[in-house]
Parts: C-alpha cells; sequence; structure tokens
C-alpha cells in the first residue's frame, strides 16, 4: 500500500480545501498524460485509483487478433495468453495491460507533476470562485501580503485577494503585514486563477462602514437613500428612516458624534455630509447643498435641471472647494444644479423684464408670469408656439396669439435698433482712426493757434507737457475728466471746458464728421423706418444676429452672463475698431 500517497492526498485536502475525488481525479488525469507521453496518442488508455493500494494503476487496453497490424491497438492470441493466463481468452477480445509506473520514465514523471500542480490550481481556483461569488459587496478583512506595482495583495487566509491602484485612498500609506479592510468589488475567474477585486474608494464602502456602525441601518429602520463621494476627500449621504420617532441623521451621527467618527477614522480623515432624504427634490435638493442657504430655487422638470439662488456671500460656500459641494450635491440628488447669486439673479432679470417690456400691451402680471415660466426676452416669446403660450395659467389662446404678434414687432424694433447702433460704431470707429491718424502725422503745434483761449502761455505749457498738436489736445481732452484737464494745466475748470470745446470744433471741420450724431440717441421715427426696412431684409442676416436678453447660464455653478442691448454696443464697437 502506498501509505505516502494516501498521506499527501489527506494534506491537499485539508489544506486547499478541495474534495478527496477532486485530488484523485487530478493524480488519475496525471497518470494517464504521462502515460501518452509515453505510449503516443493512439494508445487506448485508462488511469484508475486504487483506494486499497494506494496507487494509481495505468491500464492500455488492446484487441486480441490474429495477426497484428497495428501494434499500439492489436495484440496476437499467444502474447495476450502469455500476460494472462485465461483459459476462456480468444480472438476478437479486449484485454487490459498493466502499464509499470517504472515505464514511464522521468520526462513522464515531470509531466505528471505538472499537470497534477495545474489540476489542483483549477481545483482550488473554483473553490474560491464558488467561496466568494456570493459575498459581492460585502466588507471583508485581511492582510497585507505585499505591494506589487501600486496594488496591494491582501492575505485573506484561504485566499488572496487585490486591492488596485486605482481603488485605493489616495495618500493612504499601507505596508506587509498591515490589517485592512475593504469591500469586496468583484470576484472573476481568471485563467490563472480566482481573482478577488476589493476597493476603499467605491461609494458602497461607506455604506457598509455605516451599515455596520448603525444598528438602525442594520435593522432596516434607517435606510441610505442615495450617496456620492470623492474619495479620500468628501462624501455625501441621504438618509431616510421609516419610523417618525427615529431621527436618520442623528442616527447616523451617533451619541457625541461616536458612529460617524468611527466610519471617518476608517476612512482616514474623509469628510462625511449626512443630509435628510426627501421624495420632494426640491427640498432635498436644498438639504445636499448644506452648510450653504438657499434663497429660492427654479425646476425644469424636463430637463432634472434646478436653478438655485443664494444669497451672495453664500455663493462661495454652496460651490465648495473647486466646485466639490456642489458637484457632490447634484450627484447625490440625480438633478442638474446651476447656481446664482442673488445680485446676478436680479441683474438677470432686470435684463429679461427689460426685454419683455418692449412688448406692447404686455401688464406686469402677464410679464412676470412669462418670466417664472423661462421667457426672458422678447425673442423667445416671438418664437414660442401660440399653444405652448395657451398652456400657461392666465393666458388664454386668442391673448397668446396677439403677444407673438406684439413680440414679433418688438423683435423687429430690436433688430433694427442694432442695426443703426452698429452703423454708428462704424462711423465712430472710422473717426477714432482719423483722429489718431492726425496725431501722428501733423506737424509740430500745428493747430492750436486756432484756439485763442490757450494764449502763448498756454501753448507753450501744452506744448511743455508733450502735447504737440491740436489732435493730441483733443485726445487728452476727452480722455480726461474735466476737473483733472483743468488741474493738469493750472486752469479754471471753464477755461478747461471752452479749450476742450474749441479743440472738439477745430476737429470737426478737419474731419468733417458731426460729433453730436455719434453720440445722440436716434429718435422713434428713426427706429420705425429701420424697422420696417429690416422685416423687408433676407433672413439670414436675421439669424446671424444674436438675441437681445438671452441668458447664459454657466455649468460650473458660478452666475450666468447676460447680454443686454448696451452690452450689445460695446461689443458692436469693438468689432468695428
Amino acid at each position: 500500500m502506498d501509505e505516502e500517497l494516501i498521506k499527501v492526498i489527506g494534506e491537499v485536502e485539508k489544506e486547499k480545501g478541495l474534495e478527496k475525488d477532486v485530488i484523485i481525479e487530478a493524480l488519475e488525469a496525471a497518470m494517464l498524460t504521462a502515460a501518452r507521453k509515453r505510449k503516443g496518442l493512439v494508445a487506448d488508455l485508462e488511469a484508475n485509483f486504487d483506494p486499497e493500494t494506494g496507487e494509481v494503476n495505468v491500464i492500455e487496453f488492446k484487441k486480441v487478433v490474429e495477426t497484428v497490424e497495428n501494434p499500439d491497438l492489436e495484440i496476437t492470441l499467444d502474447q495476450a495468453l502469455a500476460i494472462e493466463d485465461d483459459p476462456d481468452l480468444q480472438i476478437g477480445d479486449e484485454i487490459g495491460l498493466l502499464i509499470p509506473t517504472e515505464e514511464l520514465g522521468r520526462i513522464a514523471a515531470q509531466t505528471a507533476k505538472q499537470v497534477i500542480i495545474q489540476r489542483v490550481r483549477e481545483a482550488d481556483r473554483d473553490v474560491v470562485f464558488e467561496a466568494f461569488k456570493d459575498r459581492r459587496g460585502e466588507l471583508i478583512s485581511g492582510t497585507v501580503r505585499r505591494i506589487e506595482r501600486g496594488n496591494i495583495m491582501v492575505d485573506l487566509l484561504k485566499a488572496e485577494a487585490i486591492l488596485p491602484y486605482r481603488e485605493q485612498l489616495p495618500r493612504e500609506n499601507v505596508r506587509p503585514g498591515d490589517r485592512i479592510e475593504a469591500l469586496v468589488l468583484e470576484v472573476r475567474k481568471e485563467a490563472r486563477g480566482s481573482q478577488i477585486v476589493l476597493s476603499r474608494a467605491h461609494p458602497d464602502f461607506v455604506v457598509k462602514l455605516f451599515e455596520r456602525e448603525v444598528p438602525e441601518i442594520y435593522e432596516g429602520i434607517v435606510s441610505i437613500k442615495a450617496v456620492a463621494r470623492e474619495a479620500a476627500t468628501r462624501t455625501k449621504i441621504g438618509v431616510q428612516s421609516r419610523d417618525a420617532d427615529v431621527d436618520p441623521v442623528g442616527a447616523c451621527v451617533g451619541m457625541k458624534g461616536i458612529r460617524v467618527q468611527a466610519v471617518v477614522n476608517e476612512l482616514r480623515g474623509e469628510k462625511i455630509d449626512i443630509v435628510p432624504y426627501s421624495p420632494d427634490p426640491v427640498r432635498f435638493v436644498c438639504s445636499a447643498l448644506q452648510p450653504a442657504e438657499v434663497s429660492r430655487v427654479l425646476v425644469d422638470e424636463g430637463e432634472r435641471r434646478m436653478e438655485i439662488v443664494v444669497p451672495d456671500d453664500q455663493l462661495s460656500l454652496a460651490i465648495g472647494r473647486r466646485g466639490q459641494n456642489v458637484r457632490l450635491a447634484a450627484e447625490v440628488t440625480g438633478w442638474k444644479l446651476d447656481l446664482h447669486s442673488e445680485s446676478k439673479m436680479n441683474e438677470r432679470r432686470a435684463i429679461a423684464f427689460e426685454s419683455l417690456d418692449r412688448i406692447e400691451g404686455l401688464g406686469e402680471l402677464i410679464q412676470q408670469t412669462l418670466y417664472n415660466y423661462g421667457y426672458t426676452s422678447a425673442s423667445q416669446v416671438a418664437e414660442s408656439e401660440v399653444s405652448a403660450l395657451a398652456a400657461i395659467p392666465g393666458i388664454e389662446e386668442e391673448r397668446a396669439q396677439q403677444l407673438v404678434e406684439a413680440a414679433l414687432t418688438a423683435v423687429a424694433s430690436e433688430r433694427a435698433e442694432r442695426k443703426i447702433r452698429r452703423e454708428l460704431a462704424r462711423d465712430q470707429a472710422s473717426y477714432i482712426y482719423k483722429l489718431y491718424d492726425l496725431a501722428i502725422t501733423m506737424p509740430r503745434g500745428e493747430g492750436l493757434d486756432g484756439i485763442p483761449e490757450l494764449g502763448a502761455v498756454g501753448r507753450a505749457a501744452v506744448m511743455d507737457s508733450g502735447l504737440c498738436n491740436l489732435a493730441e489736445l483733443y485726445v487728452e481732452a476727452t480722455e480726461m475728466d474735466l476737473e483733472a484737464f483743468a488741474e493738469a494745466y493750472g486752469w479754471s475748470e471753464g477755461r478747461a471746458w471752452t479749450v476742450a470745446y474749441r479743440a472738439e470744433d477745430a476737429m470737426a471741420e478737419r474731419l468733417d464728421v458731426e460729433l453730436n450724431r455719434l453720440v445722440d440717441k436716434p429718435d422713434e421715427t428713426d427706429f420705425a423706418a429701420a424697422a420696417e426696412e429690416v422685416e423687408n431684409e433676407a433672413p439670414a442676416e436675421d439669424a446671424a444676429e444674436a438675441e437681445v436678453g438671452d441668458v447664459d447660464v454657466a455649468d460650473d455653478g458660478e452666475a450666468g452672463h447676460a447680454s443686454s442691448p448696451e452690452d450689445a454696443e460695446t461689443a458692436e464697437s469693438e468689432e468695428g475698431a
């Protein structure tokens, strides 16, 4: 009896946790592979473990024939009788020949060893997979065995797990031998063995820690409805209680904060915001933005977007460091959030009302209603469907049709005004270009004699200050305020105004430009004529022009920026220049 082999089988069974049949099957496969190495692939072989002797017997089957044509599969009757003394043996029977282990040789034995190792490894992989496949999402602890290329290999006694670098807490230092706790993220069956993937950065890791520390969560009285996490920095969780007598936030915090502090310690100081969950999305969002206070909320349910208005001194608090607070609040609530300060929202509202006010016959109540429903400019009303406006409470279909027609007229007037301003800007740009060109090319002292109020002393003072001619004097007079201009040359404000006025007249004569036309607003008759002209222009020009009063809400949490007619004038002036 091969007691040593039986002992080895018992040790492997105990150490690896493998079934005895699995080990025996591996031994039989190993011996069969070794025999095929010796006898070839054609031979009909079979391996059997004998539990009484503790040996693996390899048997070669051959057919008894009269004349052998295939030695690997056939044997003569005389040869068969010489091996096995069986008087009933006859041609056509099959005989099993025991192959002595010594015949297999050293190479075959080495092959058998490799097969045994491979089969045991495969069986071990299956055992590990079966043991851990149902433990996904559970907390597990182990000992750090080694660190390979940033990945931490964790010893789980009967298995080895990997904590990838991406699933570790940033700046967390561990050494071999340290105890570590993590979430079972994934269990995979791979060719080289089952791989158990752990995580300490996953949001569910925080959830499981709270389940362990808070009995109310484990018992189902308090539930964690939502969680958002940026590992190692901050986590927000929304909690809800099924029992009105149990405060979900207080239950998670614990007496003197002992429960939440245990979680924070395991997360190496990560900040945790525990907020009450509410089925009302507005209430939940306001809670999620804590500690910032919220003034009001505008909701767009179709886009799942909210515009949050906060006091000016609360904006930076609501946004958080590098936008973290609003980013986590958006993630935990599942809504897109745009933050605005009250001053910016008031500015935006004023711009919107200025544009809506251009619509003839629009009362304050309807104006406020349109603004509440997202209409911030006359152009939006003009482009709206009558049915969409009629769906707003307080606006009937006939009234909606009137609003669209009035808005179209207002938009035409706006575009006409922009067209006139654009032409004025081009004239002004041309004037400025000529003015600076004269300042450079005009000879020294030229034009100063045309201002008698300067006098000889004044002309000398002007030229001594570096101003060489009339054009340069006029440029300085227009760029400085009257008090500073008078103080620069020791004049009274009256004399300074007269000099500036004379310089303006002299430059107007030289440039042949009516300066008053460049600064005065055209009267209403000009707009009416221009509006009629704009209506007849090609639609392509209309499409190319930006709509007045459209609001661009920034996605990064900062207040949006609005474009007003004054902004359009400035932009067009810069474009012309």
